[in-house]
């Protein structure tokens, strides 16, 4: 077994393995001079230096890790991006600034749509180089698991292609890669004017093909306006929980749908966006313990009001927080921008926020029990920042404070 110590940090983390919320998504525990103990990538042991080293009793470890009292997080855990595309769509942001409205750019075929061509004439060593690059530098800015969607296929042939692709980039880097199914995350061209008939594909013939491929760990839909009606969105979450896989909404982002509540009511593991979500969506969200991704580089990109985030606190509701990294609505990858977006933007505590891009992430992705807090039996996936506390995250703007990036205790950079 290759052990190694961790010390001299001032450790932050959230603990547990379900979703935190309310008053508890604000507590952090803090260990002023803390160490951790990392046996073959798995965390052992983490406390007080002093208790550490009297528990140790003459220990040999292969590596030291001396942090020289700066603060130590859990790795970001980013739980809902659309990194997988071929081309960028600068082009519409200029068109955005100009006061086109996104939904006008999808009727009129760009959007979500231009992406499916490019995706689509793209081979797989080009959607996979394309890929890695976003998915290394997010790597580098402290993300050490990332959920990525497909969605930009929707063919059977394609969206298993980019299913295929995720599934290369987790193995072929050391992020753990979330791969989630969202073939219904436009309607394609062939199907303009009969959504049903998409639907149906959709039903009988992409879902069944996805559970024989076993990538897929979810199935999300957009749920919105022009999009995916309610009963539609039903329609393809209920047959693909028959099929095994876990279930996301793409909720309320433009428009108050009922999105959320139809969320809660599935049984989802996360409603997603939800800047237009309703008192009555937030209220069934608590009461049914769905976490709420929330996504503020996209309200920042697209000009629109924050998501309400105090208010999903104060009702209960577990948040958390991702980039939403696509070519088009917000192209980052750095949550620790989306980290100070929070804190300054949205309302956020700074523990709440740490907690949100953590525990709470790692539990919108099923990952609650491997990853997200600094525990033992958890993987040892560790954040050295510049600086004494988490606040530097959203203290040093427009730049990354992380300083160190560990994953299963192997620097990574």
């Amino acid at each position: 077994m290759i052990m190694k110590l961790v010390r001299n940090a001032g450790i932050y983390t959230p603990e547990g393995s379900s979703p935190s919320a309310g008053k508890d998504q604000g507590t952090v525990r803090y260990i002023p001079r803390g160490a951790m103990v990392v046996g073959d990538g798995l965390i052992e042991a983490v406390g007080p230096e002093e208790e550490i080293f009297s528990s140790l009793s003459g220990a040999d470890f292969d590596e030291e890790i001396d942090c020289g009292g700066r603060c130590v997080i859990p790795g970001f855990v980013d739980p809902h991006t659309h990194m997988c595309f071929a081309r960028r769509r600068e082009e519409e942001f200029s068109l955005r600034l100009a006061g086109t409205p996104y939904l006008e750019i999808l009727r009129k075929g760009g959007g979500i749509l231009s992406s499916v061509r490019s995706v689509r004439e793209a081979s797989d060593d080009d959607l996979f180089e394309n890929t890695l690059v976003l998915a290394l530098s997010a790597l580098s800015l402290g993300t050490t698991t990332v959920e990525m969607k497909s969605g930009y296929g929707l063919d059977t042939e394609t969206e298993l292609r980019m299913l295929s692709v995720i599934r290369r980039v987790g193995r072929e880097t050391p992020l753990d890669v979330v791969p989630t199914f969202m073939g219904a995350h436009a309607v394609p061209e062939l199907y303009r004017g009969n959504g049903d008939g998409y639907v149906d594909l959709l039903v009988e013939e992409m879902l069944p093909a996805v559970e024989e491929q076993g990538i897929a760990r979810f199935c999300d839909v957009f749920c919105e306006e022009g999009v995916f009606s309610l009963s539609q969105t039903e329609r393809i979450l209920a047959e693909a929980s028959r099929r095994g896989l876990g279930l996301k909404v793409h909720a309320d982002e433009v428009h108050d749908t009922g999105g959320a509540a139809l969320a809660a009511r599935m049984g989802a593991v996360s409603a997603e966006h939800l800047l237009a979500a309703s008192d009555e969506g937030i209220d069934a969200l608590a009461k049914s313990g769905t976490t709420a991704i929330l996504l503020p580089a996209t309200a920042y990109s697209l000009r629109k009001p924050f998501a309400r985030a105090r208010a999903m606190i104060e009702h209960g509701v577990p948040v958390a927080l991702a980039t939403d990294c696509n070519p088009g609505s917000s192209f980052t990858e750095s949550m620790p921008f989306v980290f100070g977006l929070a804190v300054m933007a949205m309302g956020l505590t700074v523990e709440e926020a740490l907690t949100a891009a953590t525990k709470n992430s790692a539990c919108a992705v099923g990952m609650g029990t491997v990853c997200g807090t600094l525990e033992p039996g958890k993987q040892a996936d560790f954040l050295l920042l510049d600086g004494e506390t988490p606040a530097i995250l959203a203290y040093h703007a427009g730049v990354s404070a992380v300083e160190g990036v560990y994953k299963k205790g192997e620097q990574i950079r």
